[in-house]
Formats: C-alpha cells, sequence, structure tokens
C-alpha cells in the first residue's frame, strides 16, 4: 500500500534544498552569481512577498584560516559559495531552503510553525516492516533522478566562469555520494597530477562533527520529501563491542556474496547499486572532477582489512574514553590533534598519547569503522556509496551529541580562527544552498528536533578523573588513564 502512496506523492514533489538547486545552474544564473529562485508559494524570490525570506548578499568570515592550505583563489569551496554565488536565499523565522520553501529542521507544517521531535533508533530493534520500509526507501532513492538539483561535473573555470555550465543529472541518493565526494575531495591546482591533498572541508578538523550533523538531517529530510513519510527518521548501528558486520543481512544492509566474498549477495537489492566518485586517484591523475558516471558495484569484505590499522571495531571502553576528553579541538585542530575529542571520534593517524589509550587501533572510532568495512567504505570521497554509511555516521552523531551533553561546551569552544580552511566557526558548509555555518551546529540535537532512543532519560554527567571506569574486559585501558594521568596536561596542549 505505501507503494502507491510514493508513486501518488512524487506527482507532488516540491523544490528542495540542496545544492546545486537545478534552477541556479542556468548560464544566467552563473553569470549573475545569484541563486534566489521563486517560491511557488507566491510566485517571487525567496517568497519575500509572504515574508518567509529575502535575496540578499552572502556574508563570509575574514577570519584566518590554519597553515595547511597556503593556496587563495584556486579551489571553488574557498569562501563558499563566493565562486559560484554571491547573493543567496536568507530566510526568516522557522523557514529554510534554497527558496525558503522549506522549514528548519525540527518544525513542520504549511507555516513552519509546528515544532515536532523525532526519534532515531537502533536499527536492531526495527520490526519486519520497519526494516523493509527503510530498504526500500533507500532503494527508492537510488533509483529516483533528483529533479530539483544536480552536481557539478566542472570547476567554475572549467565552466567558462559560469557561461558553459557543467552539470549532471543524479539519483537523490547519489546527490549526497557527490555532496561527501566534493567536500573531501583534493584542490585541483591546474593540470593532470597537480592537486593538494592537504585539505578537506569536511573531514580531519573541526566541522567533522557539524558538517556531518548537517548532512544526515538533510539526507532525512528529502527522503521525507520523497515518500511522503514525514515520521522517517535514521537508525542508527551500534557497533559498540560488535564482533561482525551485524547490520550485513540480506534483511538489512545486504550480506556477502558467496561468489565473491567482496561483493553484497544478489539476494540483497543493494547488490545491484553502482558507485560513482569512488575513484580519487583516477581523478587526480588526471586532474579533474568525478563525472558522476557509474564505477561498478558497492564492493565491501568486512574484517578483512589491513589488521595494523584496525584489529577490531571499537568498544565500548573506547568510546568511554573518548567521551571523557574535555576539550572539543586541540593543537593544530587537525590530524595531529592530540586528546580532542573530535580527533579521537574521527580518527586522525596522529593521536599522541591517545593511541596508547586505544592501544589496539591507530584510528579513532569513526575511522575504524569505515577501514573495517573493507571495500567502498574505506575510500572517504567514495564512502557514502555504501548505504551503511548512513547507519554509521548516525551513530558517530549519537556520540557527538552524548558528549554535548556531558560537557555543556560554551560556544567559543568551537574556534573561530585558525582551523583548517573550511572549518571556522562563521565559514559556510561547503557545497550546502541553503547556507549553514559551522558553529550553528555546535548545539544539542534537541534543538534541531530529533533525539536518540539510547539516549532517552540517561543521565547527564561528566567524568572526572576518579570517576572513569571501564569494564573489566577492557582493564588495561583503565590502567593505562591511571599511569599517564600526569601527562594529559602536556599533550592536550
Amino acid at each position: 500500500m505505501w507503494f502507491i502512496k510514493i508513486t501518488v506523492f512524487l506527482l507532488f514533489l516540491v523544490l528542495t534544498k540542496q545544492q546545486f538547486p537545478r534552477l541556479c545552474t542556468t548560464r544566467e544564473a552563473l553569470l549573475t552569481k545569484e541563486c534566489c529562485p521563486l517560491w511557488e508559494g507566491d510566485g517571487s524570490a525567496c517568497g519575500a512577498r509572504s515574508g518567509r525570506g529575502s535575496c540578499e548578499d552572502a556574508a563570509v568570515s575574514d577570519q584566518p584560516d590554519g597553515p595547511q592550505y597556503p593556496f587563495s583563489g584556486l579551489d571553488d569551496r574557498e569562501k563558499w559559495p563566493l565562486v559560484f554565488y554571491n547573493r543567496t536565499c536568507q530566510c526568516a523565522g522557522n523557514f529554510m531552503g534554497f527558496n525558503c520553501a522549506d522549514c528548519k529542521f525540527g518544525y513542520f507544517g504549511e507555516n513552519c510553525n509546528e515544532r515536532r521531535e523525532t526519534l532515531r533508533r537502533n536499527i536492531h530493534h526495527l520490526t519486519r516492516s520497519e526494516r523493509n520500509r527503510l530498504v526500500s526507501y533507500l532503494n527508492l532513492a537510488k533509483q529516483t533522478v533528483s529533479r530539483d538539483y544536480v552536481v557539478a561535473t566542472g570547476t567554475y573555470r572549467e565552466m567558462g566562469n559560469g557561461s558553459s555550465p557543467m552539470f549532471a543529472d543524479v539519483s537523490v541518493y547519489d546527490v549526497f555520494v557527490w555532496m561527501h565526494y566534493y567536500v573531501s575531495r583534493n584542490a585541483l591546482l591546474g593540470g593532470p597530477g597537480n592537486v593538494w591533498p592537504d585539505v578537506d572541508f569536511g573531514h580531519w578538523a573541526p566541522a567533522f562533527s557539524p558538517w556531518h550533523r548537517v548532512y544526515l538531517l538533510h539526507w532525512e529530510h528529502e527522503i521525507r520529501k520523497l515518500t511522503g513519510d514525514t515520521s522517517f527518521s535514521i537508525p542508527y548501528w551500534d557497533w559498540r563491542d560488535a564482533q561482525g558486520c551485524d547490520v550485513c543481512t540480506d534483511d538489512l544492509m545486504g550480506a556477502r556474496s558467496r561468489q565473491d566474498p567482496s561483493l553484497i549477495s544478489p539476494g540483497s537489492v543493494f547488490s545491484s547499486w553502482k558507485v560513482l566518485c569512488s575513484q580519487a586517484e583516477v581523478y587526480n591523475t588526471r586532474g579533474v572532477l568525478c563525472d558522476a558516471s557509474e564505477e561498478g558495484p558497492i564492493r565491501r569484505n568486512p574484517g578483512n582489512h589491513d589488521q595494523n590499522l584496525v584489529e577490531r571495531l571499537p568498544t565500548s571502553a573506547e568510546v568511554e574514553f573518548t567521551l571523557s576528553l574535555p576539550n572539543y579541538d586541540t593543537g593544530a585542530m587537525d590530524r595531529t590533534a592530540n586528546m580532542s575529542f573530535r580527533n579521537t571520534l574521527e580518527g586522525g593517524r596522529n593521536l599522541g598519547f591517545t593511541t596508547i589509550v586505544l592501544s589496539r587501533s591507530r584510528l579513532g572510532m569513526h575511522a575504524a569503522l569505515h577501514v573495517f568495512m573493507n571495500g567502498s567504505m574505506s575510500s572517504v570521497q567514495g564512502s557514502a556509496n555504501d548505504p551503511i554509511f548512513i547507519l554509521h555516521h548516525a551513530f558517530v552523531d549519537s556520540i557527538y551529541e552524548q558528549w554535548l551533553r556531558r560537557h555543556r561546551p560554551a560556544p567559543s569552544q568551537y574556534p573561530e580562527s585558525n582551523a583548517p580552511i573550511g572549518h571556522n566557526g562563521d565559514y559556510h558548509m561547503a557545497p550546502f544552498l541553503p547556507l549553514h555555518r559551522n558553529k550553528e551546529y555546535f548545539i544539542s540535537s534537541k534543538e534541531l528536533g530529533y533525539e536518540y532512543s539510547y539516549l532517552l532519560n540517561k543521565t547527564n554527567f561528566t567524568f572526572t578523573q576518579r570517576e572513569i571506569s571501564f569494564s573489566t574486559h577492557n582493564s588495561e585501558i583503565r590502567h593505562t588513564w591511571a599511569r599517564h594521568m600526569t601527562r594529559i596536561g602536556d599533550c592536550a596542549h
């Protein structure tokens, strides 16, 4: 019956709020550098006649970036969105969207005045019908070409500074695959092989948690719009202490193929999915962007990875240690940040003392899972091709949420300057339209209209040195913590 509802609803889709909005990719829009589409409700730009918003200059921060990216004016993501647009919709009140057609996260209704909180649940607690619905929604998003937005296949310079648009149609799901590729890709400096790898506008620095939070909120919102199911929420995969990929079953994310252990079982719909933007080295060698063409099946071979990097999936004890770290970020605020909650959660390789505590992994929580999956998930730029990406990042987001509730950081804990490019507090997240600033999502999920089932009624508290206690089977971590507590003060600075 819900298939019929979806089919009917597809006839009434309204404009969504991702980048690049199709209406903003015409030659005229690119040459005028204005992305202020009409709201269908009143026919005015940004719904101005109805008080929903107005077309305004896009203000960007002039705070200095860190030294990791020593260039200026070479990458389209710099000072986002100014390379493409210097005027965008600024929405009023609870309205949001590239044309102010939608509601802010957590608000619903025609006038966006209905406050509602949704619940993200453990995927293993879903009923059979809920699991079937999840898989069907994912597949629908993968098979439905977006009518509302497209993806860039060339740089602004390759487009003749807007005179020759270069964009491609992709599915609703693949827009998000492309967005994750685009935010993390190397900078193209001009010509084959001439790239700068030490840059990422959504990883390895402070914006990692806020950027992926916004990414999941938009993804969740698009599934609701596509299906008409406004109650839909992303489930999470709680991988703590798991002995393997327990979501890799045909009724969930797909079992391992018996014919080829690196492929998904033909009993799963995901075995027919094709990936895109997964060949970073090829693009770098050619000095081009991903062209959004299909590049073969999803690959996944969990557990058969480089054991020198990751021995097994993260444990409850390691998550607890990560949550105990009081500083959101430290030092250079990049992969070298030591005793940093963000870097320990995300998984930079140079974790210093943190690596001693997380003794069985050279990587933190988030990166360890990606490596463990050993396939499409293991490449940062192409990792969103695997639907497990969504479940994984929902749980990573829940750890971020726990940290926010436990430590109640002041807004000033989020850096205003000197973070790697793209990560300062007032920087707009690339490649989102509508515009979102990093520091705006250094807040609790409850302010954004969602909660995690396992955090309901959970007591908020902060660990002290004497209160930290881990499970007995991870006593070595507890002992290591005690032995090295005297070093923490130095390591954190």
